[in-house]
C-alpha cells in the first residue's frame, strides 16, 4: 500500500487488494479530512450537541427521529458482501488514521455501516420532501390552486450542470464530459479529490469524504461519468392520526387504528441537561414532525428506508467499469439520490440516463402531505424504465436539472427552471472545436436570462423621483451578466431584493409570514422571502398577477426605496464567499447563471451555495482532463493544501488530475 501527493496534496491510493484499496483511502481520508468525518459520523448519530451544545440539538432530534442510523445500519446488512468488506476495510483505515491523533478524537467510535449513514446525512435533506412542507403552508394558506404559480419549479435545490459531446464536437475526435455541482459551499468542501489504484482499478474521482470509492464523478480511464440532481421525487410527507393507548401510540391506517412502534431516546447536551426524544415509527415510516399530543404530525417515507438499500452495491461495479454498458449497469444498482447521469467511453459512446429508484404513487402524493390513512396515496413499485438515451458522435447533451419533456412526468412534480440548460446549450451550440479549455469557460457564464422579466416590470414603472429614476437608466444600460465588477448587476440585485420583501409584505401572503409551525431546522425550507424569491421568475410571467398584486407598483416602490438608501458600487461588494478561516473572495454568477453561485434575494447577497467542483474528463487522454474544488485537499487550515485551489477556482481555473506522469512525493505512514 502507498500513498503519493500531487503539487495540490491530491492523494494516489493503491493497495494490492481491493480491501487495501479500501484501508489505505479511509487512513488517507483520516489525515485529511478527520475533523470533519468524525463530525459527520456524529451527524449519523444524533450525537453533534455532545460537543456542539444546544444549538446542535435540532439535527440531533431528526437524526434521531428520522432512523439515520437504524437506516443506515439495516442497509448495509443487505449489501452485497464483498461490498461489506469494502465498507469495513475502509472503516479500519479510517480508524487508523484517526489513531494518530487521539487527542482529536470525538466521542463513540467508527462501525462498518458508519460511511452509509454519513452519506445519508449528505443527502436526507437533498430531496424533496422539505419543499412539501412550504407547499403544505401555501396550500393552508392560499388554496392548492396556488401550488402552480408559488409551489411547483424552483431553483431551492438546483444549480448543477453536466454537459457530454461526442467526438464529433471535439477537436481530438473522442468525447467530453464537463460539469460543476452546486451544493452548500462548506470548510472543508463537501468533496475530496483522490485517485484509487488497485486490481483492476485505476480511477480518478470526487468522493464524499467517510464514504469509501467515488460516486458521483469520475474519469477511469476508459470510461468516465458525471451527474447532475434529477430533482426527482422520491420522498413523502403522510399526515398521521396518533394517539396515545396505555404505554404506546396507535397510528390510523387504511385498516384502522394500529400500534406504532415507539421508543425514547436520550439526546446528550454540552452544557446543558439531557434531552428527551420519541422516537415514532408509522408503517408509512419515522414520525419527523409532531407527536400524538396535539398538532400535526408528519412521517416520512423514503426509498432507501422502504428497500432497506442505499445503493451501495453500485460502488466497485462502478471502480471497475471500463465501458458505457459496464457503468449502465452498475447504476442499475443505485437507488437514492436520483441522478441525471452523462457517461462516455474511449469507443466514443455517449449516455444519458437517469440512475435511482423512484416509486409510483398518485400525483398529490408528489406535491404535499397526504393522509396515512387514505389508501390512494400508496406506494406501487418502482417507476420502469427510466430514461435513457444514446447520444450520437456529432451531438451533445445537457443536464441542469431541468424538466426535460414528457420524459420527467413519472420522475418528478418541481424542476429547475430551463434557464441554465438553454444557456449551455446556446454556449456549445454548433461549435465543434470543443477542447478541455473551451469546456471550462462554459461553466464560467454570467449572463442572467430571468433578468429581463424583472427590468421590463422596472420599464413600467411611473411617477418615480429623478433619483429613482436615475437608478433604472443604471439597471438599463447593464449587460445583463452577474459580474463581480458590476455596477449595474449591483444596481439590479438591490432593487430585486428590494422587490421581493415588497412582495412577500403583501397581504395575501401574512399567513406565509407567520412562524413556521415546523422545526426550525426546516426554516430555509418555509421561509416566505426566501421562497417568494425563488418563484420570482413565475410569478412575473403570470398574467395578470394573481390576488390583484400590483407587480408595477411593487417594482416602483423598490427602486424608490434603493435610491433612498443607496446601493453596492459593485456586485462582488456583497456577493461574497467567507468560510471561517479563509480569505474571502467576491464571485461572480447568481443563482440563475451558469455560474450558479446562489444567494437568497431579498435576505442576503452573501453566497451560500456554488461550485463545489469543476471538472472537465478528456475521453481521449485522461492526463489532459481538469478539475478544481474550491478549497484544497485538507480540512485542516494549518495545512498548506488546506485552501491552495481557492485563488485558482475562484478566477475559473482548473488544474491536472494525477496520473503516473505527475510529479508526486510519497507519503511516510
Amino acid at each position: 500500500m502507498t500513498v503519493r501527493r500531487d503539487a495540490h496534496g491530491v492523494p494516489t491510493v493503491r493497495g494490492a487488494t481491493v480491501d487495501e484499496l479500501a484501508f489505505e483511502q479511509g487512513r488517507v481520508t483520516a489525515i485529511d479530512r478527520g475533523d470533519q468525518i468524525e463530525l459527520d459520523r456524529l451527524h449519523a448519530q444524533g450525537r453533534t450537541a455532545e460537543v456542539l451544545g444546544i444549538g446542535a440539538a435540532g439535527w440531533d432530534t431528526f437524526a434521531r427521529q428520522s432512523l439515520l442510523a437504524e437506516t443506515a445500519r439495516d442497509c448495509f446488512g443487505r449489501m452485497d458482501t464483498e461490498t461489506q468488506r469494502f465498507c469495513a476495510a475502509y472503516v479500519a483505515g479510517v480508524e487508523a488514521g484517526l489513531g494518530h491523533r487521539p487527542h482529536q478524537r470525538q466521542p463513540g467510535s467508527w462501525s462498518p455501516w458508519t460511511p452509509l449513514g454519513i452519506f445519508l446525512v449528505q443527502h436526507i435533506l437533498f430531496g424533496t420532501f422539505p419543499t412539501k412542507l412550504w407547499r403544505a403552508r401555501v396550500a393552508g394558506a392560499l388554496g392548492r390552486d396556488a401550488l402552480d404559480l408559488i409551489g411547483g419549479e424552483g431553483p431551492a435545490l438546483s444549480g448543477s450542470n453536466a454537459w457530454a459531446a461526442g467526438g464529433g464536437r471535439t477537436v481530438s475526435g473522442s468525447p467530453i464530459i464537463a460539469g460543476d455541482p452546486h451544493r452548500v459551499l462548506e470548510s472543508p468542501g463537501v468533496y475530496q479529490q483522490v485517485r484509487l489504484v488497485g486490481p483492476d482499478i485505476d480511477v480518478v474521482g470526487l468522493a464524499f469524504p467517510g464514504v469509501p470509492g467515488v460516486q458521483h464523478f469520475a474519469h477511469a480511464g476508459d470510461v468516465a461519468w458525471a451527474i447532475t440532481n434529477a430533482m426527482a421525487d422520491y420522498q413523502d410527507l403522510y399526515t398521521e392520526r396518533l394517539r396515545r393507548s396505555g404505554g404506546t401510540v396507535e397510528a390510523l391506517g387504511v385498516e384502522g387504528w394500529y400500534a406504532a412502534d415507539v421508543r425514547t431516546e436520550k439526546v446528550d447536551v454540552r452544557g446543558a441537561d439531557p434531552l428527551t426524544v420519541e422516537v415514532i415509527v408509522t408503517r408509512q415510516g419515522p414520525v419527523i414532525v409532531g407527536g400524538p399530543d396535539g398538532g400535526e404530525a408528519l412521517s416520512l417515507r423514503t426509498a432507501a428506508r422502504v428497500g432497506r438499500d442505499l445503493g451501495f452495491d453500485a460502488f466497485l461495479p462502478l471502480l471497475r467499469a471500463r465501458s458505457v454498458e459496464d457503468v449502465d449497469r452498475a447504476l442499475d444498482r443505485w437507488v437514492e439520490p436520483v441522478n441525471n447521469v452523462v457517461i462516455a467511453d474511449t469507443a466514443g459512446r455517449v449516455r444519458y440516463r437517469v440512475a435511482g429508484r423512484v416509486p409510483r404513487r398518485d400525483d398529490l402524493a408528489r406535491r404535499v402531505p397526504v393522509p396515512a390513512w387514505d389508501e390512494q396515496h400508496t406506494w406501487m413499485g418502482w417507476v420502469d424504465p427510466l430514461p435513457s438515451t444514446d447520444v450520437a458522435p456529432d451531438e451533445f447533451l445537457v443536464t441542469a436539472n431541468e424538466r426535460r419533456g414528457p420524459e420527467s412526468e413519472p420522475i418528478g412534480h418541481e424542476f429547475a427552471p430551463p434557464h441554465r440548460a438553454d444557456r449551455l446549450r446556446s454556449l456549445i451550440g454548433e461549435r465543434r472545436d470543443l477542447t478541455v479549455d473551451v469546456a471550462r469557460t462554459f461553466h464560467l457564464d454570467t449572463a442572467l436570462e430571468p433578468a429581463l422579466r424583472l427590468r421590463t416590470v422596472l420599464a413600467a414603472a411611473t411617477d418615480l423621483t429623478d433619483d429613482a429614476t436615475g437608478l433604472r437608466a443604471v439597471i438599463d444600460a447593464w449587460d445583463g451578466r452577474m459580474d463581480s465588477d458590476s455596477a449595474g448587476a449591483a444596481a439590479f440585485a438591490a432593487v430585486r431584493g428590494a422587490f421581493v420583501r415588497l412582495l412577500a409584505d403583501q397581504p395575501v401572503f401574512a399567513a406565509l409570514r407567520e412562524r413556521s409551525p415546523y422545526p426550525s431546522l426546516f426554516d430555509p425550507w418555509v421561509d416566505a422571502v426566501g421562497r417568494l424569491s425563488q418563484e420570482l421568475d413565475r410569478i412575473l410571467t403570470t398574467t395578470p398577477c394573481p390576488w390583484g398584486i400590483d407587480v408595477v407598483a411593487v417594482a416602483g416602490r423598490a427602486l424608490e426605496e434603493i435610491a433612498l438608501s443607496g446601493w453596492p458600487a459593485t456586485w462582488g461588494a456583497t456577493h461574497v464567499w467567507a468560510p471561517a478561516g479563509v480569505p474571502a473572495v467576491a464571485l461572480s454568477g447568481d443563482t440563475e447563471c451558469v455560474l450558479s453561485t446562489s444567494s437568497v434575494p431579498g435576505v442576503t447577497d452573501t453566497v451560500l451555495r456554488g461550485p463545489v467542483a469543476r471538472y472537465v474528463w478528456d475521453l481521449a487522454d485522461r492526463s489532459a482532463s481538469r478539475w478544481i474544488v474550491p478549497l484544497g485537499a485538507s480540512g485542516d487550515p494549518a495545512d498548506p493544501h488546506h485552501h491552495d485551489q481557492l485563488s485558482a477556482w475562484a478566477a475559473g481555473q482548473l488544474v491536472p488530475v494525477p496520473d503516473d506522469r505527475t510529479p508526486t512525493i510519497e507519503e511516510q505512514p
